[in-house]
């Protein structure tokens, strides 16, 4: 199999046996930047992106020490290997292990005596590449982590928002339970997510559960696990021991399971259904509901101390209506994400599009402003901002009414033009002619903007 290259910074004297090493080390893909003194390597440090250094740590004109140093401290993943000075007697030999010592410390991953062992420093050296790539590549998960539940995710400039984000960051690195309310599609999951990958835990897992949909005993089995006729299986409890469990739709857990979370809030102990032994969890809880649980409490469906144990913080996710600040900003993100993902080119949203999203009512909250945004980018075709033309038609509506068009503050000229071409065809039963007549232009010109906008018309005349 053959080796990626890598490039490796070789400090040492001129001689046959170096350069025996360097070809060695040419014959299995590595680059080999070699250098005579220390001056040299410090300038090579600057100047090359390095995988390794081999490093004589006493030669002539080379203080190998300092290049480790030096290549240590600017470069922490780089793979070192220094070469030890010859041994002598008495107290040239406690000089030459005291250089060997520092070497270590400094962090050198091997120290070699000469002559130096080429398939050992091969082999360290390769070591050093697969450590190096996997850190490059645990940087770049961390990166998208990062991108995916960092703050800034959650696409703020509104006051409620930023309001959510600043009890977020005073909360997560506590292990409070915390209850998150909120209209269904406000971004719950999104914000316990938040939560957990900010908070102490974030290694640990991060389990889901919804307390909706499947009967009681279900929910129960699932959520404590279950133990009968010698067969047991954990339940997401036990699964998220060390981190999260997120609770979906909190109000609809049924009175068993609700006298279950009590218990294990009030001392972390459980029995699996079916089970006798009772087991202990390190969990943190974190509940969602669209419900009032206070009235759910009053009204006998929900137990209050439960209620109040789940709710020692509580966040309340806004609306999309009460966010019109960040409306901008998630379709922007929405239009990115999309636009990557299924492989389109539009560049963006005209302010035509935002005024029209900013005036519908958006029941679903960002899930369905989401939603829209990526059947619009599914069916834009070129390289363009997203128009009034792209709105699916529960949003661009059904039309002006009589005798009126579609216009609204803030159109382009291109998407006021093609309402009003619109509205047009529609008074006129689509008589191509009627309408190029009633707009002051003629029959070939109006078939070239049927087609620039994407209207019925078919191709224009020649």
């Amino acid at each position: 199999m053959q080796r990626e290259e890598s490039t490796v910074l070789l400090v040492e004297r001129d001689s046959d046996a170096t350069q025996a090493l360097i070809a060695f080390l040419r014959r299995h893909a590595l680059e080999v930047v070699w250098v005579r003194d220390g001056e040299s390597a410090f300038n090579a440090l600057e100047r090359r992106a390095l995988n390794g250094l081999v490093v004589a740590l006493r030669a002539p004109r080379i203080d190998g020490l300092a290049v480790l140093r030096h290549a240590l401290e600017r470069h922490p993943a780089l793979c070192a290997v220094a070469i030890a000075p010859a041994a002598g007697a008495g107290a040239a030999l406690e000089d030459a292990i005291g250089i060997v010592d520092e070497a270590v410390r400094l962090g050198a991953a091997d120290v070699q005596a000469r002559p130096v062992n080429p398939d050992r420093l091969l082999a360290v050296l390769e070591r050093g590449r697969a450590a190096q790539k996997l850190g490059a590549r645990l940087a770049e998960l961390e990166e998208r982590l990062d991108r995916r539940f960092g703050y800034e995710r959650l696409e703020a400039h509104s006051s409620a928002m930023r309001r959510v984000i600043e009890q977020v960051r005073q909360v997560a690195a506590t292990r409070a339970p915390v209850a998150i309310e909120g209209e269904s599609g406000t971004g719950r999951s999104r914000l316990a997510e938040l939560i957990h990958h900010h908070s102490p835990r974030s290694a640990a897992r991060f389990v889901r559960m919804n307390c909706a949909g499947p009967a009681a005993e279900l929910i129960e089995r699932e959520l404590f696990g279950w133990e009968e006729a010698g067969e047991a299986r954990p339940g997401r409890l036990e699964l998220a021991d060390g981190g999260t469990l997120f609770l979906e739709n909190v109000e609809a857990a049924p009175p068993p399971v609700q006298v279950r979370l009590l218990r294990f809030l009030q001392d972390r102990g459980f029995d699996r259904v079916g089970g006798s032994e009772t087991r202990r969890a390190d969990v943190r809880l974190i509940s969602a509901t669209a419900a009032d649980l206070e009235a759910e409490a009053r009204a006998g469906r929900f137990r209050e101390d439960l209620r109040a144990r789940l709710s020692v913080v509580r966040l309340r996710m806004p609306p999309l209506r009460e966010r019109e600040a960040d409306l901008p900003l998630l379709v922007a993100t929405f239009i990115r994400e999309f636009d990557r993902e299924h492989g389109r080119r539009v560049t963006g949203a005209t302010p035509g599009v935002l005024e029209r999203l900013a005036r519908h009512a958006w029941p679903g909250n960002v899930r369905e402003l989401r939603d829209t945004i990526e059947g619009m980018v599914v069916f834009a075709q070129g390289r363009r901002p997203l128009d009034l033309s792209d709105l699916p038609q529960a949003i661009r509506g059904a039309g002006p009414a009589e005798g009126g068009t579609a216009l609204a503050a803030g159109m382009t000229v291109d998407e006021a033009e093609r309402a009003l071409i619109e509205a047009t065809l529609r008074h006129t039963g689509y008589d191509k002619t009627r309408a190029a007549a009633m707009l002051g232009i003629g029959l070939r010109t109006l078939y070239r903007k049927l087609t620039r906008y994407g209207l019925a018309g078919g191709p224009p005349v020649p």
